[in-house]
């Protein structure tokens, strides 16, 4: 089984086929960063202009990288929520053309599920899982059970730890996108120059809240003396901010990792993704969690960590091969929680 999937949902414009091998054999992503970082962050109608200019020619780069041709896939997967709903437009009408006049399968893709099966297409980790789901607009525990199964166990009360990445890395002029930004300038920062919040560490559940952190990130920088930044104050600020971050999901982790437990006392596998999942000293800190914890620690290769084509394939066969397809009329969605999935019964 060959399967095509289109990415479009963002700034990141991808194409890849994938078969029900594991095997990725292409996988394009066109980056419009250029295109965004004059303003400090993703355009919407940049965004989807940019998709509508250039998702034929990264189709056709899939597809020759593949040593492929349309008539030998078995289907055509993309992603139809969530997501800036012009660029899930252009994406979703694309997979539609192409399946319409080939006579194939059509996949409407949630987003999050690429995210949350990548594990399956790199790992073969086995259902059920533990999800750590961190990206730019999303963040929450889920317990995954199947294609279009998924229980939610916590989530973000407020910001997505992402969005505090991209927030702080702008108020300290390191540039877009954040979370790389912030990374590079930890590594010569000091993080225990300032001491901030630990927001939600320690209560129960496993809930979790970004915008006080993200506050006290800006209250600092107002104090400092003239109120301006040099080059260290960035990189102690940075490692500040990443190592309270690293902190307080690793609490939050632990009290998802025994709630899980008990759901599924079998499970023993925690598997994180998403842009944010690419963090080092995150995977690190999690890493350690799950040793004391007798889990297995999962995180895709950080390029699968970012939007991709290859996650959207990837979920495309795994709802392909339950028979799991949609119709022509199938209307794209800029909200989609994982729970409204349908999927295999129990």
């Amino acid at each position: 089984m060959i399967v095509l999937g289109i990415e479009t949902s963002c700034d990141e414009t991808a194409a890849a086929v994938v078969d029900d091998h594991r095997r990725i054999l292409s996988n394009v992503i066109y980056s419009q960063l250029d295109e965004h970082k004059a303003y400090g962050g993703v355009v919407p109608e940049i965004a989807a202009r940019a998709h509508l200019d250039i998702l034929d020619g990264v189709i056709r780069q899939a597809l020759s990288d593949a040593d492929l041709e349309v008539a030998d896939l078995d289907g055509v997967a993309a992603t139809a929520g969530p997501g800036l709903i012009g660029g899930v437009i252009v994406g979703a009408m694309t997979a539609k053309a192409i399946a319409a006049v080939r006579g194939l399968p059509f996949i409407a893709v949630n987003h999050l599920e690429g995210h949350a099966l990548t594990a399956r297409l790199t790992d073969d980790v086995a259902f059920p899982y533990l999800l750590l789901l961190i990206s730019g607009g999303h963040c929450q525990f889920l317990s995954v059970e199947g294609p279009g199964r998924y229980r939610l166990l916590g989530a973000t009360l407020d910001d997505a730890v992402g969005e505090a990445f991209d927030k702080c890395a702008k108020m300290m002029g390191l540039g877009f996108p954040g979370g790389p930004a912030v990374e590079t300038a930890a590594a010569s920062g000091n993080p225990k120059r300032f001491a901030f919040p630990r927001p939600m560490k320690g209560r129960p559940g496993c809930d979790l809240s970004f915008s006080g952190l993200k506050t006290s990130v800006r209250k600092t920088i107002i104090d400092l003396p003239g109120a301006t930044l040099s080059g260290q104050d960035s990189a102690d600020i940075a490692a500040s901010f990443q190592t309270a971050v690293a902190d307080v999901i690793t609490d939050r982790c632990a009290h998802a990792v025994a709630e899980f437990d008990q759901i599924h006392p079998n499970g023993k596998t925690l598997v994180v993704a998403g842009g944010v999942a690419a963090n080092t000293e995150l995977r690190e800190s999690l890493s350690m969690l799950c040793t004391l914890v007798g889990f297995r620690f999962i995180a895709p290769p950080p390029k699968l960590c970012t939007d991709n084509g290859a996650m959207i394939a990837w979920a495309g066969i795994e709802r392909l091969r339950l028979g799991l397809t949609d119709r022509m009329d199938f209307a794209p969605r800029p909200r989609w929680p994982l729970e409204e999935l349908r999927g295999a019964a129990a």
